[in-house]
């Protein structure tokens, strides 16, 4: 039996969920009565970590609300920047965004990662043990209920999904401060105490270092430091922040 109908409408920013039909101004869906608002939005296609305020015929509603029949129903993007209340601000990324967890990190933001496909409930558990934001590319790994927080990464380009991880969570940038490996904190290191890390020709040319105090990685401006500092600096330049 058909329940009640409403119309919904959907952000343009959300359009990439939603099928075309549903793009074009207020799209009548059939209701099975006793869903959650919050489940219909899902069932069409959008996560709800992607779902900001949703107005029912001009006011806001919970993602709690039973539709009625009849109802106007827009459903709004996320605002940004988008505060993450109850935790300080640390992200956990999956398998699939290695480049970006290791940008983030260069960044100084704490960013877990799993660089083996541990499934879908463990890495929503760990999300939800370790009150991280869970950034993923898999729509069903961002509809699990156990995740303390998620966010779509829109983008398979690693400087567009660095962009709009900054721009929607504005995270306190304290670049060179963070084991691109580990995500450990890095501390100034003297150069006789990481002699044995060192190769001869590192030895010889470079005498600024610093360590990673949990994997004891060693890090110098070596080759790749140009590179590194031109995205940090376009980073501070866009978002704010100080240079450590």
């Amino acid at each position: 039996m058909n329940g009640p109908e409403i119309d919904l409408t959907f952000a343009p920013e959300l359009h990439l969920f939603v099928s075309a039909q549903r793009r074009q101004g207020p799209a009548t869906v059939v209701t099975d009565g006793s869903s959650t608002l919050g489940h219909v939005i899902e069932s069409l296609g959008v996560p709800l970590t992607e779902a900001g305020r949703l107005i029912v015929d001009g006011r806001a509603v919970p993602v709690s609300h039973i539709p009625r029949a009849g109802e106007s129903v827009q459903v709004q993007a996320v605002e940004r920047p988008q505060h993450v209340p109850g935790a300080p601000l640390r992200f956990l990324l999956d398998v699939h965004l290695g480049t970006l967890a290791r940008r983030l990190r260069l960044l100084g933001i704490d960013a877990g990662y799993e660089n083996e496909d541990i499934g879908d409930p463990a890495l929503a558990a760990l999300s939800a043990k370790e009150r991280r934001v869970m950034l993923s590319r898999d729509r069903g790994l961002l509809r699990r209920r156990e995740i303390w927080a998620g966010a779509y990464i829109y983008s398979d380009r690693t400087e567009d999904q660095l962009r709009d991880v900054l721009e929607r969570f504005a995270p306190a940038l304290t670049p060179w401060s963070r084991c691109v490996a580990c995500n450990g904190p890095l501390a100034d290191a003297d150069k006789e105490s990481v002699q044995d890390h060192l190769r001869q020709g590192t030895r010889r040319s470079y005498d600024v270092f610093a360590q990673c105090v949990a994997c004891d990685r060693v890090y110098w401006r070596g080759a790749h430091h140009a590179r590194l500092e031109a995205i940090v600096e376009e980073a501070l330049r866009e978002f704010g922040g100080a240079a450590a």
